[in-house]
């Protein structure tokens, strides 16, 4: 960043009904971008295999998240397939005031959520899979879901998509590779806004001073 110019960070926030890439394509893009971290969310539900308490979830009991969104600790909450989800606030606005960007991998709920409370700051991106075979096929082969969850999900991705037009951007996630560079630009552009740039009034005077 030019000296003398700071950026407010921004939320990007990535939604799609479960098995449409949206997760792969996060991780892709923390890999490969050291401006940007997850927001590591609260929920209720157990861990899967391989994940990692506080890397990838706060994964904690009914009664802790209740209380969490009681005392207003939560950016956004939402209820799926009987178990909780939730964003720290804290954390969050810490980063956005600092200038890092936080990546969301929520649901249509949350990015609700964070819209009404953010919506300032808010970049948002839905995931769409390019067939509901394909969607299907990727939520059988996950082999994360006994086989009455991915029947569950299939039934729950018709009503997801319906929320597909109040995003700002889509993604047909059927090349992963283009999908990435399609959400790498995304996040380039909002980074750019001219109203996300303090300083840029007096970095222009300066230069033309110097013109003149």
């Amino acid at each position: 960043m030019q000296e003398g110019i700071n950026r407010r960070g921004l939320l990007l926030v990535l939604s799609s009904p479960s098995g449409a890439g949206k997760t792969s394509l996060a991780r892709a893009l923390l890999a490969s971008d050291r401006g940007i971290t997850m927001s590591v969310s609260v929920t209720t539900r157990a861990a899967r295999p391989g994940e990692v308490d506080g890397r990838d979830y706060h994964f904690t009991d009914a009664a802790s998240f209740a209380a969490m969104a009681e005392r207003g600790e939560l950016l956004e909450w939402a209820r799926v397939f009987n178990n909780s989800y939730g964003t720290p606030r804290v954390p969050v606005e810490a980063a956005i005031k600092a200038g890092r960007d936080v990546l969301f991998d929520i649901d249509w709920q949350g990015a609700q959520q964070l819209s009404d409370k953010m919506a300032g700051d808010i970049v948002r991106v839905f995931i769409l899979p390019p067939s509901g075979r394909a969607l299907e096929e990727r939520l059988k082969t996950r082999a994360q879901d006994p086989p009455e969850v991915v029947v569950a999900r299939m039934a729950e991705a018709a009503n997801e998509l319906s929320h597909w037009a109040e995003y700002d951007y889509v993604i047909v996630n059927e090349s992963f590779e283009e999908s990435l560079a399609g959400l790498r630009a995304i996040l380039t552009a909002a980074r750019l806004k001219r109203d996300r740039q303090s300083g840029l009034t007096a970095f222009v005077r300066g230069l033309q001073g110097e013109l003149r």
